[in-house]
């Protein structure tokens, strides 16, 4: 995993890490009680080294500091999801 620094930036709904080509984000929306992850983007310099993995797993656990249900709408944030039982309960009813 990624050993990028990750900062929440909540009043712009996203968690950032600044990297190589720039930033990595993992973007979402708020819903009351549940979380929308929308979109996570790493620039090209940055692929496969974990960035994205490290944003989703940032932007999990404080959803579930938060108390929020996750709804992973991102594909990158679903399969991570998938691979990561531990996140599980987080999902809303289906």
């Amino acid at each position: 995993m990624s050993d990028a620094s990750i900062r929440h930036e909540p009043a712009a709904s996203r968690f950032v890490a600044d990297v190589a080509g720039g930033e990595a984000t993992l973007e979402y929306m708020r819903d009351g009680k549940r979380i929308i992850f929308t979109h996570t983007g790493v620039p090209p310099e940055s692929e496969g080294k974990g960035i994205g993995a490290s944003l989703a797993k940032a932007g999990l656990d404080w959803a579930r500091a938060q108390k929020l249900e996750i709804v992973p709408a991102c594909p990158f944030v679903s399969t991570y999801v998938k691979r990561h039982h531990e996140y599980d309960d987080l999902l809303g009813k289906r």
